[in-house]
């Protein structure tokens, strides 16, 4: 008697025909999961908040010894800048300033609003500093709003300036998600010739993302969560969730036009692309909670929610997809088979063309990719700040009258605290002012403030450069370790260089010194999974150079237009979150793309042994669709150059840029002409290796 081995089914093709034949109450799930915490999130409200906390760096340090010693200066300030060009100084201009200053001190969370001492040389301009009793990012933005409304004077050119008036001025982000939707809309309209067809992906993306947004906003009451992190979810969410239904879709039409029934077709689409969305969107995942054991407080909650969103989208794609296509399965087939045609005709002789002449292809497509990421090397790490925003923002024109009354250092002051542990500070601060104020760089002090006690005070220097030049980052550091050390020593107190510039420059500084090990810790993880996947050791390595090589592209065009200023973009530093997070996104969804095409490369190989054919039909069978999918990528990212947010319009660039250049220069040039020089090599591993390693596969057997 012949013995017949029945296949088990997976775990992709089981959840694929629980899905497709419980497809209402799939659809039901999830509705109610949308529905429900979208409900929960109106109700509760969100409570962004953003935590620039640096433990252990000495703007952190400053901080915390105002907060416990001298509570009313631990707060942030805000800049009243008047201008008068009859002068300032004349007695009806000072009298309504004062009374100006009286409204304001009665408004919520002013701890002081001093009258004010300096004015510019010509002396039409002056300003008053206004002390709050909450870090900027804790400041109500409606609170803030009233300050700004209270210090205007008829008669008086009165702006407001500081962090908590530009985060009050925030704008949204207006059209940009709807622009790139419709754009995604139109070419998969395109690709599959159905505007139910071309629907679904986006509903994919809907469903994921409204959902992970309403599970953040509840999650931001519980934790940390930066008050950008909702735009960048849509963001990335978008484009993620279009790219999985994509990729999914696709195999789903390629099984039907091969002759397959429509459960079939689902449960082979899942059994395959399916496994690519898993392993891209859990490439992801580990990527982006990688940035939590930076231990940078501010990417924490930001990282987690995109993980959360990377993994709702993954779910959506895996179970409210096949349901979908079980519901309209009957409609798409038949518009599908009406359009039924040979495909990969352009892509095999593509193939076969860099076949022909690998090498000039490899060595030309790594020069572009060198090229573009040589400006890499002087990437220079910052937030933006006023002067980098809307001319028409009170906050960025308060930064401009400061500027040209008092010197562009005077938006950005170094508050020097003195702390004697005890003792007396004040002969110590006034050594600290005298030291200070002959240290080039500095262009002004004032006088040391002793808190109450005696035993800290604080020194307010203002740096001759403008809070974002290179040089304030260097004064930092000759102040901490060359000017101030020897006075702290022959005193007997610590001194401390702090505010809200220092603690960029700190904040920059970490990321900086912290990234390296991320690199290498994301780029390892991702090549052993590459490993286990495919069974090879050239695959691996190639994955992560290749991938490593499209995200330091993208950061050079980023460096070029935000930092060079190209293209009339106001220059200034790369905001201290872009890099990393860049790094993280990118380096999980350029793995879509590359197991994707790798993983039908592998089938090919895997049936025939012939290297050259299994490229060859690898770019047949995925040309189209990496194509499409990537040019929905870009048009859903590159929108958000349309935000008015700095630094959305660097995420948008970066991510934007780094799609183009994975699937036009690597996917299409550069993979294939080293997949071809590496002929059967490619899929080699060694035998003692191969007999330890567990089989991982993402084909359909």
């Amino acid at each position: 008697m012949t013995s017949v081995s029945v296949r088990r089914a997976s775990v992709f093709e089981r959840l694929a025909g629980w899905s497709y034949r419980h497809r209402w109450l799939a659809l039901l799930l999830w509705v109610l999961v949308l529905a429900g915490v979208t409900a929960g999130a109106g109700i509760a409200g969100d409570d962004y908040h953003n935590d620039f906390s640096l433990p252990g760096a000495q703007s952190q340090q400053a901080q915390d010894v105002l907060a416990d010693r001298a509570p009313t200066r631990a707060g942030a300030t805000l800049e009243i800048v008047v201008q008068d060009p009859a002068g300032v100084e004349r007695p009806a201009t000072r009298a309504a300033v004062d009374d100006m200053l009286a409204r304001i001190r009665s408004l919520p969370h002013v701890a002081d609003a001093a009258k004010p001492e300096a004015v510019s040389a010509d002396g039409t301009i002056t300003y008053a500093t206004v002390a709050l009793d909450v870090t900027a990012e804790a400041m109500p933005a409606e609170d803030t709003r009233k300050i700004i409304d209270a210090a205007q004077v008829p008669g008086l050119t009165v702006e407001v300036g500081g962090e908590a008036a530009r985060a009050a001025e925030e704008a949204e982000g207006g059209a940009a998600e709807g622009a790139g939707m419709l754009a995604a809309l139109i070419i998969l309209v395109f690709l599959f010739g159905s505007l139910l067809a071309a629907s679904l992906p986006i509903v994919i993306a809907v469903f994921a993302v409204g959902s992970a947004i309403g599970l953040v906003t509840l999650a931001s009451h519980l934790a940390t969560v930066a008050d950008f992190t909702a735009p960048l979810l849509i963001l990335v969410g978008l484009g993620v969730g279009i790219d999985y239904a994509l990729l999914v879709f696709s195999r789903f039409r390629s099984e039907l036009t091969a002759g397959a029934d429509r459960e079939t077709a689902v449960r082979t689409a899942l059994d395959t692309a399916g496994r690519t969305v898993f392993f891209a969107g859990t490439t992801v995942i580990i990527a982006l909670l990688g940035l939590v054991s930076l231990g940078i407080g501010a990417l924490q909650g930001v990282a987690v929610a995109l993980a959360v969103t990377v993994l709702v989208t993954m779910l959506a794609a895996l179970t409210l997809l096949p349901a979908l296509l079980g519901l309209f399965g009957a409609r798409l087939e038949r518009t599908l088979r009406k359009r039924r045609r040979p495909e990969g005709r352009i892509w095999r002789r593509w193939s076969d063309a860099v076949g022909r002449r690998p090498w000039p292809i490899a060595i030309v497509t790594l020069g572009v990719l060198l090229v573009l990421s040589a400006p890499v090397l002087d990437m220079r790490l910052g937030f933006a700040d006023a002067g980098n925003d809307a001319a028409s923002k009170t906050s960025t024109k308060a930064y401009e009258l400061l500027a040209a009354g008092f010197g562009p250092g005077f938006n950005g002051p170094l508050v020097i605290v003195v702390d004697a542990a005890g003792q007396p500070a004040e002969a110590a601060a006034h050594a600290v002012q005298r030291a200070v104020t002959t240290t080039p760089g500095i262009a002004a002090t004032l006088p040391p403030i002793p808190a109450p006690g005696g035993d800290v005070a604080t020194v307010i220097a203002y740096p001759a450069s403008a809070p974002q030049d290179e040089a304030t980052g260097e004064l930092v550091g000759t102040l901490r370790d060359d000017v101030l050390p020897a006075i702290a020593r022959d005193s007997g107190v610590t001194v401390l260089v702090g505010g809200p510039t220092a603690a960029v420059i700190d904040f920059s500084d970490a990321v900086a010194a912290r990234l390296p090990l991320f690199v290498a810790v994301v780029v390892g993880l991702s090549a052993l999974l590459l490993l286990l996947v495919f069974r090879s050791l050239l695959i691996p390595l190639k994955a992560a150079v290749l991938n490593l090589l499209s995200v330091s592209a993208a950061l050079g065009v980023i460096i070029l237009v935000f930092q060079e200023g190209a293209f009339g973009v106001q220059p200034g530093p790369i905001e201290a979150y872009v890099p990393v997070m860049i790094f993280a996104i990118i380096f999980g969804l350029s793995m879509d793309y590359e197991v994707f095409l790798l993983a039908r490369m592998h089938e090919e190989w895997e049936r025939t042994r012939d290297a050259a054919g299994a490229v060859r039909e690898g770019l047949a069978t995925t040309g189209r669709v990496v194509t499409a999918a990537a040019a929905i990528m870009i048009v859903v990212f590159g929108a958000f150059l349309m935000s008015p947010d700095r630094m959305l319009q660097q995420f948008g660039l970066g991510l934007a840029v780094a799609v183009l250049v994975d699937a036009v220069i690597i996917r299409c040039l550069l993979l294939p002409a080293l997949m071809h020089l590496f002929g059967p090599r490619a899929w080699w591993l060694p035998s003692p290796l191969a007999r330890r390693l567990p089989h991982l596969a993402l084909e359909h057997r």
